[in-house]
């Protein structure tokens, strides 16, 4: 009898049809009071603003010198391809899968796609606890 989760098409089937791609370089997480000093010449560069907040992240040589706070030592991979918006549960059977390891994520996603990071010293467990479950690594 399938369990919830198969019938539901998450889990490691879903993983199956899944590829992620490392990315190179070190990112950080930064905490910005401004645009005026964002460097957005880097291949990844995403920016969240809500009422309370402006936060950037991106690579770690690319950090603004006026951020007001700062994370660094993550690394990141992306799944590849476009991602319907249809499609449910790719982010959740991610970051489930890594928790249950203990690693912690920060997700970003954008209009075709999502990234991933993890501290630097968790990213070969991180993906070797993925390719485990049936998502394609390269």
């Amino acid at each position: 009898m399938p369990t919830e989760r198969e019938e539901s098409g998450s889990g490691a089937k879903e993983g199956l049809n899944v590829k992620l791609k490392p990315l190179d370089g070190e990112f950080s997480v930064c905490l910005i009071q401004s645009l005026d000093q964002v460097d957005w010449s880097g291949d990844c560069v995403f920016l969240s603003k809500t009422d309370a907040e402006l936060s950037l992240v991106c690579e770690s040589a690319k950090i603004p010198p006026d951020a007001l706070a700062v994370e660094s030592g993550f690394r990141a991979f992306r799944v590849e391809g476009v991602l319907d918006f249809a499609l449910i549960g790719i982010i959740a059977e991610i970051t489930r899968l890594l928790a249950e390891e203990k690693i912690s994520v920060f997700a970003v996603s954008t209009y075709q796609t999502d990234y991933f990071l993890v501290k630097a010293e968790w990213m070969d467990r991180a993906l070797e606890v993925l390719r485990e479950h049936g998502y394609a690594v390269g």
